[in-house]
């Protein structure tokens, strides 16, 4: 995992997190919820290779 990621993830939290609070408070709470779930799927897809390779280093671990 490289550094560069952690600070890409940061960014889309405070921009999510920021645009949220506006959609929220302009009334429209259906917007902000899809906005943090586009979000949440972003960042998932982001970090999804380094967790299939987490669990396939614990596969080889354990397979001794």
């Amino acid at each position: 995992m490289t550094v560069n990621l952690i600070f890409k993830i940061a960014a889309v939290g405070i921009l999510i997190s920021i645009l949220s609070q506006v959609l929220k408070h302009s009334g429209r709470e259906e917007m902000s919820f899809l906005t943090s779930f586009a979000g949440l799927i972003l960042v998932l897809s982001w970090i999804l290779p380094y967790i299939y390779d987490l669990f396939q280093t614990v596969k080889r671990l354990f397979a001794l």
